[in-house]
């Protein structure tokens, strides 16, 4: 895979913060940041709102609005588990 450079702008006290977990851990401020960024995009995952426009490459604002609202929506009756079917293959 490929390696690329990124340049962003952070917030002083965030930047001396992952200085010094680095120094504790014997990690590079670079692999505080990539493992920090992977957790997230591993977290942004398995969020509701991702799994169901993930695939729909086409969706605009509008629809990707409508389909979070939808979600928010829900209540914990909604998200419960009616039944569990186990099916061997």
């Amino acid at each position: 895979m490929a390696v690329k450079a990124m340049n962003f702008k952070m917030d002083e006290i965030d930047i001396n913060e992952m200085k010094q977990v680095a120094s504790v851990y014997h990690m590079t401020v670079t692999d505080v940041i990539k493992e920090a960024v992977r957790e997230y995009v591993g977290k942004m995952k398995q969020d509701p709102f991702y799994k169901l426009t993930a695939n729909v490459q086409g969706a605009d604002i509008e629809e990707s609005t409508e389909i979070l609202d939808e979600i928010e929506s829900l209540s914990d009756d909604d998200l419960s588990i009616s039944s569990v079917e186990q099916v061997r293959v």
